[in-house]
């Protein structure tokens, strides 16, 4: 390995969505002038962040009923600061979209969840209206009524809104990043795509990042590469606690029968998505209904390859054993797990699906579905196993020497900005480097408010700071 080839001050692994957002913030919003990006495929965007591996959905917080307040609202940031981007972009209209969107409460008991859920939400989100069954027919006609035309008896309650923005293609998105980043003057950037990482060491304060056939050397590293950043961390010796249960997601197309995205209640017991219907952004004259949730032995989706990566991160023992043991004695679990296993049979998941989405519509019929091959992901759900407990938020591992694995972005794209600006702020602090923080709030709203104060007294404890990181990293150095 030729180690002096490529050197960089940082090295992103994965330019996904949540990779090309760190380019773009570090390229765009900090002094750090040497950038290298690692991707194994030929694009950005290859894998979960593909527009068809995904919902398209921009989350807020306020339909995601399985989402506390405190969590709603930071999503709501993470939301605010993806959106003023892709606002302020030329092809905005290729990058965000405007669709009407509810959570639909069918029977007395979701009815009067979503009311309550609207008396505590409703001040932090003032767009959002509560629908009554008129309401929700002049949205989504489709919901309101039976296969005869009739009107639905069940009742029934929404909560949505009709002026927002609620899809995003990711795929686009990550471009865009990409671009962004390589237009800004005085940078040093490099995107070494069709490069897998095979080797990570650290060697001298630096890290030595080994592909097929080239080598790398950075002195920060962030990767963003889904399952393959656990297996890549634990190739250092980090998160070997954590073991990884990758759950797939498969959709259905409908001919249009929805106007907007229309979700619905989540099942507090159940850690998976409830159904939903959305438009494909990409497919026009369609609804995609889904996911459904099966548990398979990959880290990409339709990459049968990638089984032995999985087998290396998966670290199977008796506290694994025990984590899947107690998930699946829940019977709601074990019931909505054993039944999408069924929805990956042909002919008898058309006819179980339909059951399931008859909830959103009640008018389909059988020959109305079909199944949208190709589309859907993989999502790298964690087991702690010091815990003995299936992780159901976001998973990083940050080493502090200058090192940070992303595994699960949660939720999904939405928080790929905020996430970023984490990352950002941890090497910027490692390297240190200098955040322009004044138009990073301006270009991009909701970002961390906490940061950045722009009086005598920031800018000396800034100033402070810096010697202090370089003592540091002297002492690790030394420690070494």
């Amino acid at each position: 390995m030729s180690t002096g080839t490529h050197q960089y001050d940082l090295l992103i692994v994965g330019a996904g969505v949540s990779g090309s957002a760190l380019l773009y913030l570090t390229a765009r919003f900090t002094d750090i002038g040497n950038i290298g990006v690692i991707e194994k495929y030929a694009a950005p965007a290859r894998v979960n962040s593909l527009s068809s591996n995904n919902s398209q959905t921009l989350h807020c917080g306020d339909i995601e009923t399985n989402y506390t307040l405190e969590k709603a609202l930071k999503v709501q940031r993470a939301a605010r600061m993806l959106a003023s981007y892709c606002l302020n972009q030329p092809d905005r209209d290729h990058l965000i979209y405007r669709y009407p969107k509810m959570v639909l409460g069918v029977g007395q008991q979701e009815c009067e969840l979503l009311r309550e859920r609207f008396r505590v939400f409703s001040p932090h989100y003032p767009k959002l209206q509560l629908l009554d069954r008129k309401a929700i027919a002049a949205i989504e006609p489709a919901v309101v009524t039976t296969a005869g035309g009739k009107m639905r008896e069940q009742e029934l309650v929404a909560l949505g809104s009709t002026d927002e923005y609620t899809a995003v293609n990711f795929e686009a998105l990550s471009r865009s990043f990409v671009r962004q980043a390589q237009q800004v003057e005085g940078k040093h950037i490099d995107l070494h795509y069709n490069e897998t990482v095979k080797h990570i060491r650290i060697e001298d304060d630096r890290f030595l990042v080994e592909t097929g056939s080239t080598g790398y050397q950075a002195r920060a590293l962030v990767v963003c590469a889904g399952g393959h950043s656990l297996m890549l961390a634990q190739n250092l010796g980090y998160g070997l606690h954590y073991s990884c249960l990758p759950v797939a997601g498969s959709y259905y197309f409908t001919p249009q029968v929805l106007n907007g995205k229309v979700y619905t209640v989540q099942n507090d017991k159940l850690p998976f998505a409830a159904i939903h219907g959305d438009p494909d952004v990409l497919v026009p004259g369609k609804t995609r209904f889904g996911p459904t949730a099966l548990i398979l032995p990959l880290l990409e989706r339709y990459n049968y390859h990638t089984l032995r990566d999985f087998l290396r991160v998966f670290r199977f023992d008796r506290r694994v054993a025990r984590v899947l043991w107690d998930l699946f004695r829940v019977p709601d679990i074990r019931n909505y797990m054993l039944k999408n296993v069924l929805f990956e049979i042909p002919f008898i998941r058309k006819i179980l699906f339909l059951r399931d989405v008859r909830k959103i519509v009640p008018s389909l019929r059988y020959r109305d579905l079909s199944f949208a091959r190709k589309v859907g992901g993989i999502r790298p759900q964690l087991i702690d196993k010091k815990q003995r407990r299936l992780l159901m938020g976001e998973a990083k591992i940050d080493t502090g020497r200058g090192a940070i694995f992303n595994m699960t972005p949660s939720p999904g794209g939405t928080s790929c900005l905020e996430n970023a600006e984490i990352d950002m702020r941890a090497i910027a602090g490692y390297l240190d480097a200098v955040i322009d923080e004044k138009a990073l709030r301006e270009e991009l709203p909701g970002v961390d408010t906490e940061h950045g104060v722009e009086d005598f007294t920031g800018r000396l404890l800034d100033a402070a700071s810096r010697p202090i990181g370089r003592l540091k990293r002297l002492l690790r150095k030394l420690k070494g």
